[in-house]
């Protein structure tokens, strides 16, 4: 006999969904046996997993490296990803990332600071040598935990994989489906599970968008229900993900004939 449970809709694997946590880059925090926690000025998780922190120079953390055999000190970087809108429970995924710091010298710091630049200015990067000091986290392990389930990575894991082509986008068009389109929030409640469509009390959020689908928070009373509902095609564009949104609404994609909000890198 074939399997009654119901298919799960397509979504990016744990390390895609990693990468793109990392890319989006949330808060983070640092913690290292026996040293006290600490919170970088710049974090920057970069496409093999390793992490590059900037570091006041009272942290702490930063004599624990010093003082460690070889200059290598055992710390877990924590990076948490916040939903683009004000939920009641605003935490969409963390990422731990486990490995050994280490201060590089003062050149090769300088270079770091300037690759980290290109990808994730920040204004605290002129800081390096004027008051915080750079730091690198070689990862040994990795673990990623959010709506779509729990998964340990290897850093081999998460250099193979993409981040979400949408992944640094989604926050902007989110919030303004939020603020702008409840029509759309309207709508879009007849793809929930019919357990969900009649909630008494509850409120429909906007969660999360990538290439597979869009994800919706039901915010009901006592309780949240975190749903993702597949696009027909998988959109790996700007223009495909349009389209998907408006098939799912209902909407004929007709050129020239706009319906709902302007995904992300639209015009509006």
């Amino acid at each position: 006999m074939g399997s009654t449970r119901p298919r799960r809709p397509p979504a990016p694997t744990a390390a895609e969904r990693a990468r793109s946590l990392a890319a989006r880059g949330g808060t983070a925090c640092l913690v290292g046996t026996g040293a006290p926690q600490a919170t970088p000025l710049v974090h920057h998780v970069r496409a093999d997993g390793s992490a590059v922190l900037l570091l006041d120079d009272a942290e702490p953390v930063l004599d624990a490296i010093r003082a460690a055999p070889g200059g290598e000190f055992s710390a877990m970087l924590e990076v948490t990803d916040h939903a683009p809108v004000d939920l009641r429970e605003p935490v969409r995924g963390l990422l731990w990332i486990t490995g050994r710091m280490r201060i590089p010298g003062p050149e090769i710091a300088r270079r770091i600071a300037l690759q980290v630049a290109d990808v994730r200015p920040h204004p605290d990067l002129l800081n390096l040598g004027h008051g915080a000091t750079l730091v690198r986290l070689d990862p040994g392990s990795a673990v990623l935990s959010d709506a779509e389930g729990c998964a340990a990575l290897s850093p081999v894991d998460l250099a193979a994989a993409w981040p979400d082509p949408f992944c640094c986008y989604e926050g902007h068009w989110l919030a303004h489906l939020e603020e702008s389109h409840p029509d759309v929030l309207d709508v879009l409640v007849r793809h929930l599970p019919p357990a969900l469509r009649d909630l008494r009390g509850a409120r429909v959020r906007p969660l999360g968008v990538d290439r597979y689908g869009l994800r919706l928070r039901v915010e009901a009373p006592g309780r949240d229900h975190d749903v993702r509902i597949a696009w027909l095609e998988q959109a790996t564009t700007v223009a495909e993900l349009r389209e998907q949104m408006q098939q799912l609404m209902g909407c004929p994609m007709r050129r020239g004939a706009g319906a709902g909000p302007t995904p992300p890198g639209g015009r509006a």
